[in-house]
């Protein structure tokens, strides 16, 4: 692990209360639930759970990436998100009790912040005027997951392509999701991101980079021409 994903606990809470989730609440609430976390180290493409497996807690990226994806019947995999710091995930499983929903996986080296289901649900008891932030952050959620389905129903594949690196920008780079920002995919990520061959991907990039608008350097991508990009997102032609 790198100095950078070093994170002692105090750090970590820390990082914890900037979270989607954790903002909305109180900063009573907030102070309560944060207090019950630890911490969780994970190197690259570390597995966190497999689908199927006890949804006995969520966690919080601090730092890192984390993809989210499932089994396709086929064998491949089709991959939901990918999740930056500030970011939550594994809750619907901690919430209904259930099974998880999804594989999840450190793409790079990352840090986590853990809350154990018995110590939210309690804390849901004490603290019932914190559900609507749960269930806005859920609704949220959904309606991300709803436009990325309808992109690929609907949607070109170089108007989702650009679209979906537009997003993984901005997750990688928090700072810089503009010119010069960095995307660490693979084509073939990219490819179960949207719904197509890593060949039909690889067309498209080459044919971007021609253009300049971006820069491939193996499992690197690098945002020359945000503009021209944006434009491409924003057209159905394709």
């Amino acid at each position: 692990m790198t100095a950078a994903n070093r994170i002692s606990l105090q750090e970590g809470r820390q990082l914890l209360a900037q979270c989607s989730l954790f903002r909305r609440f109180a900063p009573d609430e907030r102070g309560a639930l944060i207090a019950q976390a630890h911490m969780r180290k994970c190197a690259a493409d570390e597995t966190i759970f497999l689908m199927g497996s006890p949804g006995d807690s969520m966690m919080a990226v601090l730092s890192g990436n984390v993809r989210i994806s499932v089994p396709s019947p086929d064998g491949k995999e089709i991959v939901l998100a990918i999740l930056g710091a500030g970011e939550i995930f594994g809750e619907v499983a901690l919430l209904d009790g259930g099974e998880r929903t999804a594989d999840a996986r450190a793409t790079t080296e990352s840090s986590l912040a853990v809350l154990e289901r018995r110590d939210v649900l309690s804390f849901f008891e004490r603290h019932p005027s914190a559900w609507p932030s749960l269930v806005e952050m859920l609704c949220e959620r959904l309606r991300s997951t709803d436009r990325q389905m309808a992109e690929v129903a609907l949607l070109g594949l170089p108007v989702r392509l650009a679209k979906a690196m537009l997003r993984m920008a901005a997750v990688q780079n928090p700072t810089n999701g503009h010119c010069g920002a960095q995307i660490r995919l693979s084509q073939r990520e990219l490819g179960n991101m949207v719904g197509a061959t890593r060949e039909s991907v690889n067309k498209c990039l080459r044919e971007w980079q021609r253009k300049g608008i971006i820069r491939i350097a193996e499992s690197l991508i690098t945002i020359v021409n945000r503009t021209a990009l944006e434009d491409l997102a924003g057209s159905d032609a394709g």
